[in-house]
């Protein structure tokens, strides 16, 4: 990936990797950390940290708050998720409540998204309504 790196921004990264919410930690802690294809952590990405970056699958796993609901932020991460397709990378959104309600699906989830990397774009509503359900 081509992105440049913002050193302005590595005090905050790591700022964010020790202060993880809980449900980044949750899925960091018993998912993510050990899974045989590597993430990385609050990554930055030009002037974006993302929660979550797997080079090998070209895939970003954001976990949003009630907060990335509001028109505003849907805006911000419209812009956020396009800049960050420009490398090539797909976002995938997945509500901090499904991480508490569902958490084997959402690692199942990761695990199909890693499997079957593809630069499509982020999941349908459709795929997330199924997700909510499991």
């Amino acid at each position: 990936m081509a992105a440049k790196f913002n050193p302005a921004l590595l005090s905050s990264a790591r700022k964010l990797r020790k202060n993880m919410t809980k449900e980044e930690r949750h899925l960091w802690y018993d998912f993510l950390r050990t899974y045989p294809v590597k993430f990385t952590k609050q990554k930055i990405i030009g002037n974006y940290i993302v929660d979550f970056y797997c080079a090998e699958a070209k895939i970003v796993i954001e976990l949003d708050g009630s907060q990335h609901f509001e028109p505003e932020a849907i805006e911000h991460d419209a812009v956020r998720t396009s800049f960050l397709a420009s490398f090539g990378l797909t976002v995938y959104r997945i509500p901090n409540s499904e991480v508490n309600r569902n958490f084997t699906a959402v690692c199942e989830y990761i695990d199909s998204l890693v499997k079957f990397a593809s630069p499509i774009g982020s999941p349908s509503q459709g795929e997330l309504s199924r997700l909510r359900r499991d």
